[in-house]
């Protein structure tokens, strides 16, 4: 205890300067490894990425956080620590695994309110679990609100040593990690409720904005040699912004979507969606240069990403290279999962055991009300208590809150769910819905033709655009995981803006299934509780359901 102190007392007291170093140097040389067993120290400091300083929520004094490494089975050991104190922003936290299916271990996905109470200042929760079965490309970030978005994310990769796609690279470890996150100069609590735009596209922490040509920052470099073959791992962790991610002069190959293993598909850009993770093979066998690595947002008010891939023996100077129009960009339909690619059930739309359809709405009223998701029309409420805690305390399936978001599901059925966008251009989009707890074929893309379905070999993941006005998306799961589980929109505004639904799995078979549930899980609640209780005023607001 007295060395865990001392550790917490030395990441408390950072100042500002040296967090505004850490940040901007973190992608200009190889970022440190932890894990599987590490620790994660919340805290507030000042930091610039794009050249601007403000308050952030960080990691271990640093954004992006933590990059967390770990190999196929292992067992992650993850201590979140709590040290925020900035009561401009949000103090309580949790930590959603994005990505990790968390198969017996329900309480450990991180979901605010959905498996978990929020953990509070100077208090800790040990997030463990593992699986056998997963690798991949994967990342962490707050499920507390909007509270990602001031900064409380970052990347996690499973490595597995017999990758069937091994021999298509020679280079896959920190320096191959590649994250974009869009970039707020106001604090999220202030932006709640608001249609706002980022000012700048961050990658591997670093951007610019306009009007900041006085403070510009060095864009983030990533180094290759000659001939060598480059495993890189994309992660878009932004709150809303999608990109299109390219680099000039160079085509790439996917092999991985989500945690997913596909077929290869060779590429010359791709839209990737918050939350989306792809893995593609870069050949460095172009004449030794600098080339623009380019992240460009689907908003124009935000500032455009960009850093620089830099061949050995090139100058050290920025790329002349031109951005030029795609000839082979990625469209979803053309992804196909490598192992077991037959979506589950019967091949034919509606005839799974389970289906269900959510109509997607959106409102933005102009009373107290605000702006407001609906599906089916219910906008996602805050439960009296998070939905795991009613489930172990026995609580009836059909009394689950929240009610009329909750959808009860039998074990080991193949669920068929159709995403219909009955929204407005003014909603924003295209939307990115996860699901937690599985990854999911998708059986109708958003951008396919309306009666075009793919049973036998579509692309399998958990983040999937489901468009914007009147497009609908379908994917099916099976129902082999116990427990609550959220299917939401990855914008972040949109879920605390109501987009989102609790898919209760078998929920009378998840005490036996999560068993045996950490003591620690369980004083929680009563902790946040009591904080709440003495917590009369401050940013931690009424939406604390994600």
């Amino acid at each position: 205890m007295f060395i865990l102190f001392l550790v917490v007392s030395l990441i408390s007291s950072i100042n500002a300067t040296s967090i505004v170093s850490r940040s901007q140097s973190y992608p200009l040389s190889q970022p440190a490894v932890h894990g599987p067993k590490t620790g994660l120290f919340i805290g507030n400091g000042r930091i610039a990425p794009d050249g601007y300083s403000r308050s952030a929520t960080l990691v271990n004094g640093a954004f992006p956080g933590t990059l967390i490494t770990g190999k196929k089975g292992d067992k992650f050991e993850i201590d979140v620590v709590n040290k925020l104190y900035d009561d401009s922003m949000f103090q309580v936290t949790s930590v959603h695994w994005h990505g990790i299916n968390q198969n017996k271990t329900n309480y450990a996905d991180g979901a605010s309110n959905i498996t978990q109470c929020p953990i509070t200042p100077d208090h800790s929760f040990s997030y463990s679990f593992s699986d056998p079965n997963q690798a991949g490309t994967f990342w962490y970030h707050s499920h507390y609100s909007v509270q990602y978005c001031d900064g409380l994310r970052g990347p996690l990769i499973i490595y597995d040593p017999e990758d069937p796609w091994a021999h298509l690279y020679d280079v896959d470890d920190a320096s191959t990690v590649i994250t974009f996150a869009d970039w707020y100069h106001d604090i999220a609590p202030k932006l709640q409720g608001k249609i706002s735009f980022a000012d700048s596209m961050l990658i591997n922490g670093i951007g610019h904005y306009y009007g900041a040509e006085g403070r510009r920052t060095k864009p983030a470099v990533i180094t290759v040699t000659p001939g060598k073959r480059y495993r890189l791992r994309l992660i878009q962790m932004s709150c809303e912004t999608a990109v299109q991610f390219s680099i000039d002069g160079h085509s790439l190959t996917i092999i991985e979507a989500d945690g997913e293993l596909t077929q290869k598909l060779v590429v010359d850009r791709l839209q990737i969606l918050a939350g989306q993770r792809y893995s593609v093979i870069l050949n460095a066998t172009q004449p030794v240069d600098n080339y623009w690595v380019r992240g460009i947002p689907n908003y124009n008010q935000t500032y455009n990403g960009s850093a620089i891939l830099r061949y050995e023996g090139a100058t050290e100077t920025e790329p002349t290279t031109v951005d030029t129009p795609s000839t082979h960009p990625l469209r979803e339909t053309d992804l196909h999962a490598l192992i077991n690619p037959v979506a589950p059930g019967i091949r034919e739309y509606g005839k799974a055991d389970i289906n269900i359809t959510l109509d997607v709405s959106f409102r933005n009223d102009s009373g107290s009300n605000g702006a407001h998701f609906y599906v089916n029309g219910a906008t996602l409420e805050s439960p009296s208590s998070p939905v795991l805690s009613q489930i172990l305390n026995g609580t009836d399936a059909s009394q689950l809150e929240p009610h009329k978001s909750m959808y009860v599901l039998g074990p080991n059925k193949v669920v068929e769910v159709t995403i219909k966008m009955n929204t407005t251009i003014e909603s924003g989009g295209p939307h990115p819905m996860h699901l937690h707890g599985h990854s999911f074929y998708v059986v109708q893309s958003a951008d396919a033709d309306d009666n075009t379905f793919n049973y036998e070999n579509p692309v399998r993941r958990d983040v999937v655009s489901t468009g914007i006005v009147r497009n609908q998306t379908v994917i099916r799961w099976v129902t082999d995981n116990s427990g609550p589980w959220f299917l939401h929109c990855h914008i972040d505004w949109h879920l605390d803006e109501g987009f989102g639904v609790v898919m209760a799995e078998s929920p009378q078979d998840t005490p036996a299934h999560v068993s045996p549930v950490p003591h620690e899980w369980g004083r929680l609640c009563p902790i946040y509780n009591e904080y709440v209780g003495h917590t009369l005023t401050g940013s931690q607001g009424n939406s604390d359901l994600h």
